[in-house]
């Protein structure tokens, strides 16, 4: 495998800062065949780790583009195995976490969750600092439909696999969801992932919706208003819910440009309108640059639970609107 088909990057992402990607298995290994993959269907659904690429392969590409980047002095936040498959089916994964360590920059892994049943997963998995973990539905059949897992897969083993390891782990733990229109968008589904997460605990739940070109045409991106649903029906239950959005943004507090602020905050927190209007008055500006906004398509307007809020606007690739991860660190 060509050097930079294994580490690609640095790209920015808004949770990682500068990372450095590690594709540590080929496309397209995986224990599930998620319906909005961009990396497409997977062919065989696999659940045993195994060997992809020796790992010595792996350490001294990443050591040397590592090394690259600090002689040219450019910033590196974290090492992250993302791949285009699961890459915890890498039986090799501790042992490359450990032999990165030395580089002294926060290692990451973005996992679909789907191994943790297995306490050789889970002790790989601890070596890492920041781990993300995808929970797209927490009943079986939704599961079933959305992430079309490997036939001898349960949820509630890899529910109990993912306790197990948020007990244990040590690092910063997140969880992700896709949310795909007509299928867990709704207020129940919404609901059920909510009460899992409440027990998992993760310092960050993020949302996002689908907007490369998925594996299967049917998995739409949830709109404006059930994402802004979903935000608010985890935030009653967790301390901490943000969109991904592809907007890194530039900031969270008033920087006396209300335009950028609103589009920046927006991008990760639906606002409401009360919170709007007090950054309004901060900023020295009127009602008026949010009627611009909303007239321009870069905010939009939603009605909910009898509150009026406003999400930042986006676009899929073929036009539709869209609010999702265009992040390359999305799994």
């Amino acid at each position: 495998m060509p050097d930079e088909m294994i580490a690609f990057g640095p790209v920015p992402s808004r949770r990682l800062g500068q990372s450095l990607g590690i594709n540590n298995i080929p496309p397209k290994s995986c224990s599930y065949s998620c319906v909005y993959c961009q990396v497409g269907p997977t062919p065989t659904t696999r659940i045993a780790p195994r060997e992809f690429y020796a790992p010595d392969a792996i350490v001294s590409t990443v050591t040397a583009r590592v090394l690259e980047l600090q002689q040219h002095r450019e910033p590196l936040d974290a090492l992250t195995f993302v791949a285009d498959g699961e890459p915890t089916l890498d039986v090799y994964l501790g042992r490359e976490i450990e032999q990165l360590r030395p580089l002294g920059v926060r290692i990451a892994v973005i996992s679909n969750a789907s191994l943790l049943w297995r306490e050789e997963v889970r002790e790989s998995l601890r070596l890492a600092d920041w781990v993300s973990l995808k929970v797209d539905a927490a009943r079986e059949e939704l599961w079933q439909k959305i992430n079309r897992p490997h036939p001898s897969l349960r949820l509630d083993d890899v529910f109990r696999g993912m306790l197990d390891f948020s007990a244990s782990f040590e690092g910063t733990l997140v969880s992700e969801k896709m949310l795909i229109a007509g299928v867990n968008d709704t207020d129940e589904s919404i609901v059920e992932i909510a009460r899992f997460l409440e027990k998992l605990q993760p310092s960050t739940a993020y949302l996002g919706i689908p907007t490369r070109p998925p594996a299967e045409r049917w998995a739409n991106p949830a709109g404006e208003r059930a994402v802004t649903q979903a935000h608010e029906w985890l935030s009653d239950r967790l301390s901490r819910v943000e969109l991904l959005t592809g907007h890194e943004g530039i900031g969270f507090g008033t920087t006396g440009d209300a335009e950028a602020d609103l589009l920046s905050i927006t991008s990760v927190h639906p606002m409401r309108e009360e919170a709007v209007r007090v950054l309004l008055a901060e900023s020295g500006d009127d009602w008026s640059l949010v009627e611009r906004l909303v007239k321009r398509g870069a905010l939009a307007e939603i009605e909910y639970r009898r509150e009026k809020f406003f999400l930042r606007r986006f676009h899929h690739a073929n036009g539709r609107s869209a609010a999702a991860s265009q992040d390359r660190h999305q799994p």
